[in-house]
């Protein structure tokens, strides 16, 4: 199941592409944007101080690693939540089809309806 991006993954992605340095289409290509969408999170992340503009190009300052660094722990966490999530939505799956009857046996359970017949006396 493909899902979009979120802001702080693109974040993510962006400061991983600028590494120790990288020119603007080296980090659209690596982060997968458009130009656009390239010019707003770089002046976003410049803006937070986690890029720096060199003569290289772009570099990831100390914030901007550190930022990294929170951000893999969190998607690690989210990875492993999403992980449990499904095992208990299958072990849930699970207990529901136990509750339902067999199609094996459809016995009725409970007492069963007793045919009343007249007495002639």
């Amino acid at each position: 199941m493909s899902k979009y991006r979120d802001e702080l993954k693109i974040i993510a992605d962006v400061l991983h592409a600028a590494g120790s340095g990288a020119k603007k289409t080296h980090i659209m290509y690596l982060a997968n944007l458009s130009y656009g969408l390239l010019e707003k999170y770089l002046w976003a992340t410049v803006q937070s101080g986690f890029l720096q503009v060199s003569d290289v190009g772009y570099q990831v300052t100390s914030k901007g690693q550190a930022f990294l660094e929170k951000y893999l722990e969190f998607s690690s966490k989210c990875s492993q939540l999403e992980r449990d999530r499904e095992s208990i939505m299958f072990e849930r799956e699970i207990l529901k089809r136990m509750c339902q009857p067999s199609r094996w046996s459809r016995k009725r359970i409970g007492p069963g309806r007793k045919r009343q017949g007249r007495i002639d006396s």
